[in-house]
């Protein structure tokens, strides 16, 4: 019995010793998830971000991504992109889902491929059969180096961004669009129609989409008369009518938010509204 339980405990002790053995070390190339608001959905972007660590890169049978092959666009896994709405990217409609972006470096361009594939551990799983969208990209030279590699979301507009992948001094720049204004006039003209009407709503869509300077103004006049408190109602109004060319009416409309927004204790808006007076 004795002898069980001393081996019994050494065991026990040894298990131990190999559990507390364990060390979570950080992974070489660390993962990033970017989650970008875009149009009317998201775009979740998941890739992993090698190091040069003094290797070559996008050259003639280099280590890191040579010139002509295959890259998973990061390290360990295939980089994954999610969209929960329609695109265009690089000019091509892309539909809702999920994807892997492989990219072929180029001296000047880079050919850029959305593939249905999804768990794709290196160029050896690369088939093109399972491209959805492929175009060239054009890669420019930065004088900075950037030792990290990086994707990232810029310049990022109501219906239009772009998606950045940059390493060392290489940097390429890939186009996403999206078309929410026709959805976006229908919901609205809808709402219109009902008993609460979204003017507010309205004047930001015809100001922003459609340039529609005067519905614009129409809309947001009504927004104000239900509530003639809101100073940022009068920052958009001013605005709508600097650029409708009225400097004297944006002038009137621009003191009037600074003089509300002070009453209202918002620095901010007292702020925009000095701001667009010096403008005028």
């Amino acid at each position: 019995m004795n002898k069980f339980f001393l081996t019994g405990f050494a065991v026990v002790t040894l298990f131990t010793a190999n559990v507390k053995a364990q060390v979570a070390m950080p992974a070489p190339s660390s993962t990033q998830t970017i989650i970008q608001d875009f149009g009317m959905g998201k775009i979740e972007l998941t890739y992993s971000r090698p190091g040069i660590k003094g290797r070559q890169l996008f050259g003639d049978k280099t280590e890191l991504a040579p010139i002509g092959k295959p890259w998973r666009t990061g390290a360990n896994a295939a980089t994954r992109i999610h969209f929960t709405d329609k695109v265009t990217v690089g000019g091509k409609m892309l539909d809702t889902g999920r994807y892997v972006i492989y990219t072929i470096p180029g001296r000047d361009q880079w050919d850029v491929a959305f593939s249905k594939g999804t768990a794709y551990p290196g160029q050896e799983g690369f088939k093109e059969s399972n491209d959805v969208v492929r175009f060239k990209a054009s890669a420019a030279s930065i004088s900075e180096t950037i030792e990290t590699f990086t994707m990232m979301f810029s310049d990022v507009k109501n219906e239009s961004c772009e998606l950045q992948m940059i390493w060392g001094n290489t940097a390429v720049i890939v186009p996403i669009t999206t078309n929410i204004k026709d959805r976006l006039r229908t919901q609205l003209e809808a709402a219109l129609k009902g008993d609460k009407k979204p003017y507010q709503q309205a004047a930001s869509y015809y100001y922003e989409f459609e340039k529609n300077y005067p519905k614009a103004l129409e809309n947001i006049n009504k927004a104000i008369a239900e509530n003639p408190k809101a100073y940022y109602m009068y920052l958009t109004k001013a605005r709508i009518q600097k650029d409708m060319g009225d400097k004297a009416a944006a002038k009137v409309s621009a003191q009037k938010t600074v003089e509300l927004a002070r009453e209202g204790k918002n620095d901010d808006y007292v702020n925009f509204g000095n701001e667009l007076l010096k403008n005028l």
